[in-house]
């Protein structure tokens, strides 16, 4: 390689980089084919995206059922860890297989000999903050009302996440053993918020249980399998695993580990994966259950020995052939996250203005105020904006500071955080300069609406039209000292004015386009003619019409849409 090198009157030594048109014309003569890290990167990340093997599988026929992923939601103290172990506690008694262990992060319940995956998050921040990574693990969001307490303020919360989120909905009215119980005031309060449920006409499954005496768990139990089944869960078995990240951790005596979800695939001892720029072998896996088991299928979660690192929620784990298709892919990956072409580019304010393209868009918002009176009214001054081509969309309001769950949501929707007075908090701001959120804070309401009026008006692109001005019929042609030719004119319509444009008409047919550079009444200039009068029209260099040319003037006037 030196030689090749000093053939070329290149002096390097073994400590020196190379630029890339260098070392493609030394591969070259060595034979060796090479790819700027750019490229590789492009191709890692198509590849990471690429979901065309979900319709290949589907079209084959290889896709089978899986066990559905549901997620648990809900205001605090409304009963969702008592529901799970009540949903735990049923299974085991009835002699079935159950998930008994916490630290995974997740649960597996047998009913009717189907499984079922709880994700045991800690709320719907958690169930925002891996989606808001594009992981999309969940089939079914249980929503827990207390049936004393109906909608509180979480329970709003984790209703506009959900639909954000686009996941099917169950609802699960617990406490409705308590004496002050009252399960209709609660459905009415989620009709409210757009959660309308069977008993109301519309199309949630509500079902009423109790997580203290166990009334109605087997009943959800059902409604559960019954609901996901509508949207048949189903995955290849026999393909390379990939899985969702739902926790990660430094164990001291195991080294970093982490929960994931398979989705895909199966997943086995010995394997070799990449978890975005982290590459690794699968060591061992341990189920939900505690036990060591060599290898684990669709829809069920595991623990995973073998990582070199902790590695972050909702990243995707995803097997490969060896370890150096691994690592090349690891490292592809962190040079696509160092240039930013792996990260989708976040809407704000400012870029939304310098948009020409004239497609319709989805301005979605996350709002924070200080008080709940100052919400309705900047809510009110907000749903006020009609516009062809922007739609307004709030995906979430709430009282209070700015927090992390709030950006993490701004993520997931590709929304723009506004605050009215209130601020981000150190760790929000951290996490929305990581994320490229565009979070804009105020203290006065029509600075908001100013803000994003501008932002929509560079939306529209100006459009130009033409506006007929007059009509002017050619009489003479006059010759001008130092001008040449003039056209000797009658205006017949409306007025001629200096500055217009006129199109020459000639047996009805437009021969030419010129502009009036100057217009005289006799040996005066004027700035116009109106109908009836003679003038002189000097079209500014052309000279070749005719007597019985019509000359039709009109103006450029911008217009915006």
């Amino acid at each position: 390689m030196s030689k090749i090198l000093l053939q070329h009157r290149i002096l390097a030594t073994i400590n020196q980089s190379l630029d890339l048109g260098t070392a493609r014309l030394v591969a070259e003569q060595l034979e060796v084919d090479i790819a700027a890290p750019e490229e590789v990167a492009r191709a890692a990340v198509e590849r990471f995206s690429d979901r065309e093997q979900f319709k290949q599988d589907s079209a084959s026929g290889q896709l089978r059922p899986r066990p559905p992923v549901v997620t648990v939601l809900g205001h605090v103290d409304h009963g969702k860890t008592s529901l799970l172990d009540a949903i735990r506690e049923t299974s085991v008694a009835a002699g079935e297989a159950g998930g008994i262990t916490q630290s995974i992060g997740a649960s597996v319940v047998t009913r009717q000999d189907r499984q079922i995956t709880f994700i045991d998050t800690p709320g719907h921040e958690a169930f925002t903050a891996m989606r808001a990574r594009g992981a999309n693990i969940t089939d079914l969001a249980v929503l827990v009302v207390a049936a004393n307490d109906g909608v509180m303020p979480q329970t709003v919360e984790a209703i506009q996440h959900v639909q954000n989120a686009g996941v099917p909905i169950l609802v699960a009215v617990n406490k409705v053993d308590l004496e002050d119980a009252n399960p209709d005031r609660a459905k009415q309060q989620l009709a409210e918020r757009g959660v309308v449920v069977e008993d109301f006409g519309g199309d949630v499954v509500c079902v009423p249980v109790s997580a203290k005496t166990g009334q109605g768990v087997d009943h959800l139990l059902e409604m559960i399998i019954l609901v996901t089944d509508l949207h048949e869960p189903r995955a290849n078995p026999d393909r390379p695993a990939e899985a969702t990240i739902i926790d990660s951790q430094m164990d001291k005596g195991r080294g970093p580990v982490a929960s994931v979800l398979v989705q895909e695939g199966t997943l086995r001892v010995q394997d070799h994966f990449v978890v975005g720029p982290v590459a690794g072998r699968v060591r061992a896996l341990v189920d939900d259950r505690g036990l060591r088991v060599d290898s684990c299928g669709p829809g069920l979660p595991v623990q995973v020995l073998g990582l070199p690192e902790v590695v972050t929620a909702g990243d995707r784990l995803q097997v490969v052939e060896s370890e150096k298709e691994a690592r090349v892919r690891a490292e592809s990956t962190l040079f696509a996250q160092r240039s930013g072409r792996a990260e989708v580019p976040k809407v704000s304010l400012a870029e939304l203005s310098r948009q020409s393209d004239q497609t319709v868009r989805d301005l979605d918002l996350v709002v924070k105020c200080d008080t709940q009176g100052a919400l309705e009214a900047l809510r009110g001054s907000l749903l006020k904006f009609a516009d062809p081509l922007v739609r307004l969309r709030l995906v979430y309001e709430g009282v209070g500071p700015i927090s992390v769950a709030d950006v993490d949501l701004a993520a997931a929707a590709n929304a723009i955080v506004i605050g009215f007075n209130v601020r981000p908090d150190a760790n929000a701001r951290v996490a929305a300069d990581n994320q490229g959120i565009d979070v804009r804070t105020y203290d006065v309401v029509y600075q908001i609406t100013e803000d994003i009026e501008k932002a929509i008006r560079g939306l529209h692109e100006p459009t130009f039209e033409e506006v007929f001005e007059g009509r002017a019929e050619v009489r003479a042609r006059i010759r001008v000292p130092r001008s040449g030719l003039i056209a000797g004119c009658q205006v017949t319509d409306g007025k001629i004015s200096r500055g217009s444009t006129v199109a020459v008409l000639r047996d009805g047919r437009e021969v030419q386009r010129a502009r009036v550079e100057s217009l005289r009444r006799f040996k005066d200039d004027v700035r116009e003619v109106a109908q009836g009068y003679e003038c002189g029209v000097d079209l500014g260099g052309y000279q070749d019409f005719l007597e019985g040319d019509v000359l039709e003037s009109f103006v450029v006037q911008q217009r915006n849409r």
